[in-house]
């Protein structure tokens, strides 16, 4: 594996999971696998959880991560072809790539979707153009369309915490004040979908995310039905991709609470806004799971990084 940009990167979830476990248990195993290589975290998009676990993670593995917040530390980077530089950006993602390449042993890349232009947004011209333009494996930390690394942590921490051998899992959406991308959800139904788990979704009419990725995936409108003997429900707003970016429904009857959640377990990516997504019963209970989930974001991160030094 050169580069993780997707859930669709993993040749076998199943194994993945078992040795980021053992990972897990000796994370400095492995400390001199990455002795004298740098690790390039850049972000177009801020970050709390994503940042500390993949530097953690490369840390662990004895690289010297650099961090660059792009958007406020870098010049303007300009990613069209052929396009005549007259305006707010000063280098060329051609140049930027290449440069970085130079510096860095892998490029981490963090960059979210603008949530007006569709076709802009899945076309991942910011990831993809890392891709074509570095020479050095590139990771993603979210992109507009998918965020690989917490939908292998999600993998893992359902994998940890299941008591069955084929557990009903609900991805759910909830209301949020502001329109959110459809990356985690992606992501998570990918993974899902490469486990043997019972998935279906629950979201509001209008709110089907992209049909390509959620195909053979039953979707409910009726939330309350969709958590019948659910053993985990994980919990995600996002915007409308039909009327794409687009918030159509602040219903907080979506919201979760603790008499909707049952004896399932609850999961979300974080950062969450209380009493907005989810109640603070709920949060404050044995039965979330989500300070377990960010743990595992360093052992998901860190797998992937010995995965792709392995190949150097």
């Amino acid at each position: 594996m050169k580069n993780y940009t997707s859930i669709n990167d993993i040749d076998n979830l199943i194994s993945w999971i078992e040795e980021a476990k053992e990972i897990k248990e000796t994370p400095l195993k492995n400390i001199q696998l990455g002795k004298n290589k740098t690790l390039g975290l850049l972000f177009f998009n801020s970050s709390l959880r994503t940042r500390l676990s993949t530097q953690k993670a490369a840390l662990n593995l004895g690289m010297d991560p650099i961090v660059m917040n792009v958007s406020g530390d870098a010049w303007g980077i300009e990613f069209g072809d052929g396009k005549i530089m007259n305006g707010n950006t000063a280098e060329h993602i051609k140049e930027a790539a290449a440069v970085v390449s130079q510096y860095c042993d892998v490029i981490a890349v963090r960059a979210f979707p603008s949530l007006t232009d569709k076709e802009k947004d899945e076309s991942e011209y910011v990831l993809k153009s890392f891709v074509k333009f570095a020479s050095v494996p590139i990771v993603s930390m979210e992109s507009a369309t998918g965020h690989p690394l917490q939908g292998l942590t999600d993998a893992i921490t359902i994998s940890e915490n299941s008591t069955k051998k084929k557990p009903k899992v609900v991805l759910s959406w909830a209301p949020h004040v502001k329109a959110l991308p459809h990356a985690v959800a992606n992501s998570f139904t990918q993974a899902m979908q490469k486990m043997e788990v019972e998935l279906v979704i629950a979201n509001p009419e209008g709110y089907n995310l992209n049909p390509e990725i959620t195909k053979g995936t039953p979707i409910y409108n009726d939330q309350e039905e969709a958590f019948k003997d659910a053993d985990f429900v994980y919990t995600k707003n996002w915007s409308s991709y039909d009327d794409y970016g687009k918030i159509r429904n602040t219903d907080s009857n979506w919201m979760i609470t603790k008499e909707k959640l049952g004896n399932a377990k609850f999961m979300h990516c974080l950062p969450v806004r209380r009493n907005v997504v989810v109640e603070d019963a709920v949060l404050d209970s044995d039965r979330s799971l989500v300070i377990e989930q960010a743990n595992n974001r360093t052992y998901a991160a860190q797998l992937v990084l010995k995965k792709i030094l392995e190949k150097l």
